[in-house]
């Protein structure tokens, strides 16, 4: 049996046994539960809402599967490497405990209660509920990485291109969302427009509700797109249908450049996503251009043609670095 049958079997087994839990549980106690039940506490603590037993075991099921079934087809073909089997071992057990837990708490809430309106109150149960998941997850983590690891593209020797001295080349490419995510975009921004249109009439003053709105419009149209050039000057990033703002990087703080396959899943969604110094602009999956900085830092943008880009930028720093010794001398 190969490893990555193993994997995928302990997954699937995984995968069966939160299932059951799913609906053992509450079939095993539903002679103690009232009908319907309790399903949403409010701030107070206190129920607010509620469903048919059946329905409950139905959509908890349907949510634990949808994201099991997401975290799997994010993987595919990369089970032999490391970093995504940990991705997927922590999203597995992450959302296996989450999905039991808020099973196993609405069951204790609405256990030989009268009707579900009184169901226990929820409180500091919560916190539980969110902890728990995510130490599950960091254990599923360290317990994915255990196993073989395929060299990715970050082991592959930085490709370059063949250019004379003089020779001088640019390498420009793009990627979009769509217009999914630009119509989201302009939707908001007009919600935004009207908004200030009814405080200017004094009908509405929700700053609040404007700000929102604005923010959001603005971050979605900003993310819809990317552009990247490459040039002797360095790398440039422009965001949005507008090509602003820009942030440009220049080529003597570039180390190296590779081209990876990347996912949302991988990287934690789309937009800018990851920390200051290691990050992703995660517009669609797929290739990426990751650029590594001589600080040790990386980024990461999806755009096409990503091997290409690698290279000239690679080329384009080793000539800058040849050229500065012969300038000190």
């Amino acid at each position: 049996m190969t490893f990555r049958t193993r994997f995928f079997l302990f997954a699937g087994l995984w995968t069966t046994l939160v299932t059951g839990f799913l609906a053992g549980l509450p079939l095993a106690l539903r002679e103690r539960l009232p009908a319907p039940i309790a399903v949403h506490w409010g701030v107070s603590g206190e129920p607010d809402n509620a469903m048919p037993l059946w329905g409950l075991i139905l959509l908890s099921v349907a949510l634990w599967l949808l994201l099991a079934g997401a975290a799997v087809a994010a993987v595919r073909g990369g089970v032999r490497q490391r970093q995504r089997r940990a991705w997927l071992g922590a999203s597995l057990v992450w959302g296996g405990v989450f999905v039991a837990c808020l099973m196993l708490l609405t069951v204790w809430a609405n256990l030989d209660a009268g009707s579900w309106s009184q169901a226990r109150s929820v409180t500091w149960q919560a916190a539980p509920l969110i902890a728990t998941p995510l130490l599950a997850g960091w254990l599923g983590w360290l317990l994915a990485r255990r196993g073989p690891d395929e060299s990715s593209e970050s082991d592959r020797p930085a490709p370059t291109l063949r250019l004379r001295p003089d020779e001088k080349a640019v390498w420009v490419s793009s990627s979009g969302t769509g217009t999914g995510l630009v119509s989201a975009a302009l939707a908001c921004l007009s919600v935004a427009v009207v908004v200030a249109v009814l405080m200017g009439l004094g009908m509405v003053s929700s700053w609040a509700t404007l700000l929102v709105f604005a923010l959001v419009g603005l971050v979605c149209l900003a993310v819809s797109t990317v552009r990247v050039r490459i040039t002797e000057q360095g790398l440039s990033i422009a965001f949005g249908p507008l090509g602003r703002p820009v942030r440009r990087i220049p080529l003597h703080k570039i180390d190296s450049a590779r081209m990876e396959t990347r996912r949302p899943s991988e990287v934690g969604g789309w937009g800018i996503r990851g920390l200051p110094g290691r990050s992703t602009i995660m517009i669609r999956a797929g290739e990426c251009l990751v650029v590594r900085y001589t600080s040790g830092g990386e980024l990461g943008i999806s755009v096409d043609d990503a091997e290409r880009g690698a290279a000239l930028l690679n080329t384009l720093v080793g000539r800058t670095r040849t050229t500065e010794p012969q300038e000190n001398a």
